[in-house]
């Protein structure tokens, strides 16, 4: 309960043009139901806007039945929603938002919405560095690349370490033993009865 309290970040959703999410994070418990009724109500909401009027909206009561605020982006096609409280700065979270798209499209050259659609593990990685539980971690982009960088050579050591075994074995089935000479008489088992 205290950190609902604490928590300034709501929820951030991504969903494209016609309402389809590629990133859903709560920061409170909802069930499935009530994420896809959040979901809907947010792009009517959004999507209906032109692109030339304010990227935040107040006393929405969306998420929490509290005067909350819908600060967005519209990129391409995508749409990047933060729903805060009403305490939070909206300059602030549009930096954070803008910071958010930097880091995803160096990351991934040139972000596009297949790349969150095909590495949701790795957007959900760069997310966690920069909010966790609602709250602002990180927002200085080269700092958050760093962890991205040190976390996807973590990723190839175990790769390469989960290949080793296979590796291992095939090495011994190529390998070239020694053959005993076919002249030498090997005693039976039965030799050996006492």
């Amino acid at each position: 309960l205290l950190l609902n309290r604490l928590a300034m970040i709501k929820g951030i959703l991504i969903f494209n043009n016609h309402g389809k999410p590629r990133l859903l994070k709560f920061y409170h418990q909802y069930t499935e139901d009530q994420q896809q009724t959040i979901l809907r109500d947010i792009f009517q909401i959004v999507s209906k806007r032109e692109d030339n009027v304010c990227n935040f909206l107040e006393s929405v009561s969306l998420i929490t039945g509290t005067d909350d605020k819908l600060i967005y982006r519209h990129y391409a096609t995508l749409y990047f929603v933060f729903c805060v409280d009403s305490s939070e700065s909206e300059l602030g979270i549009l930096d954070l938002i803008q910071v958010f798209v930097e880091t995803l499209d160096k990351c991934f050259e040139n972000v596009c919405e297949l790349d969150l659609i095909f590495h949701v593990d790795r957007v959900h990685y760069i997310l966690q560095e920069i909010v966790m539980g609602g709250m602002v971690l990180e927002t200085n982009m080269n700092e958050i690349l760093l962890r991205v960088n040190e976390q996807d050579k973590i990723e190839k050591q175990e790769a390469g370490l989960q290949a080793v075994p296979g590796k291992a074995f095939s090495a011994v089935k190529n390998m070239e033993m020694p053959r005993l000479p076919s002249s030498i008489p090997m005693p039976t088992l039965s030799s050996f009865k006492s």
